[in-house]
């Protein structure tokens, strides 16, 4: 590539809330969720809490500390209902376009680009209708957003492109006849094209649309052939934490970027550049003998193999910047904190 890979983070669990992320704002709530903490907590105290957290979870400070540890690029996913009153529907739920307008002006400040994420997941917890287009579909809303916002971005220097929707899963045929949940994949096709006009009217060619790969590298084989779409990228993600691998050394860390390359291989078929949206240190279960510095260690051993593997790529995306827990698998302050700022940048 002429330009340089994008070597970045996530900012999973900011804009939009992540257990996993921020367990202690869901601690006593008996939910896991977002929508669940709005039902526990009722409307005052709910925004309240993301209010505040937005203002004070990621700062300028965190750009900075992310441009000066070598990364050039973050990951930033936002919810469908971003824009708030001045968009769609959004009901009890709270925007925060404000936040993003901030994160653009940080990135810029910092030499950082910027892949905007609709943070939407069809085929996750039920939601295999979400961009039907009918019954209890929101696609038309998601498209009004997805507009609005390449067209807000349209010419900030920061942006570098547009993800449609964050970690979709389309269905796969499972065995000779069984058909695994998820969303159909010419529903999720379809999706894409209307997506990819809305950023294009919107927004023209000043920047790039990313489609995630639904969990489904191999099924995208000439898909937005790019004689008629232009600025088109796949996005895998590689997460192997809950795979059945032997993961108590290095061969077990081998076997698990050898899956990796594959899932990169298949996607490659699709014609289409092929990127990393997110992916992580964090190994399959270890067994009891391992000890915690044993593990530490194996995961170092395992972050410079997918490192080495996704060379080639021009982009990928560490999964996430921070947990307030400083988990060591998912948190680069600590899972690449011993990686020279050559390798990341």
């Amino acid at each position: 590539m002429a330009r340089q890979a994008l070597h970045g983070v996530n900012l999973a669990g900011w804009l939009s809330l992540e257990q996993w992320v921020t367990p202690e704002l869901f601690a006593g709530t008996g939910t896991l969720d977002e929508q669940g903490l709005m039902e526990t907590l009722g409307d005052d105290l709910y925004r309240e809490l993301i209010n505040d957290h937005r203002n004070t979870f990621i700062t300028q400070t965190d750009f900075k500390l992310i441009a000066r540890r070598g990364f050039n690029a973050v990951r930033l996913v936002v919810p469908w209902y971003v824009l708030g009153d001045e968009g769609p529907d959004p009901g009890r739920n709270v925007g925060c376009i404000e936040r993003v307008d901030a994160a653009f002006d940080w990135a810029e400040a910092c030499n950082l680009k910027v892949l905007l994420v609709l943070g939407i997941s069809p085929g996750v917890h039920g939601s295999e209708d979400l961009l039907s287009s009918s019954g209890r579909g929101r696609r038309t809303e998601i498209l009004t957003v997805l507009s609005a916002l390449a067209q807000r971005y349209a010419h900030d220097p920061a942006l570098f492109g547009i993800e449609v929707a964050n970690e979709p899963v389309a269905q796969h045929r499972k065995g000779f006849f069984g058909i695994s949940e998820g969303v159909p994949l010419h529903v999720l096709r379809n999706y894409y094209r209307d997506a990819y006009e809305a950023v294009r009217e919107a927004a023209g060619f000043n920047c790039y649309v990313v489609l995630p790969d639904g969990n489904v590298p191999g099924a995208w084989r000439s898909f937005m052939a790019t004689r008629r779409y232009e600025r088109v990228w796949l996005d895998c993600h590689l997460y192997h934490y809950d795979e059945t691998v032997d993961a108590t050394g290095p061969s077990g860390a081998a076997t698990l970027v050898s899956r990796s390359r594959d899932a990169l291989a298949r996607a490659g078929k699709s014609g289409l550049p092929v990127m990393v949206g997110a992916w992580s240190a964090a190994l399959p279960f270890a067994d009891s003998l391992m000890t915690p510095e044993g593990r530490i260690a194996l995961e170092r051993v395992y972050c410079a193999e997918q490192i080495a593997a996704f060379d080639e790529l021009p982009a990928w995306f560490f999964q996430t910047w921070k947990t307030s827990g400083h988990l060591s698998g998912w948190d680069s302050r600590v899972a690449l904190a011993s990686f020279e700022r050559g390798m990341l940048g």
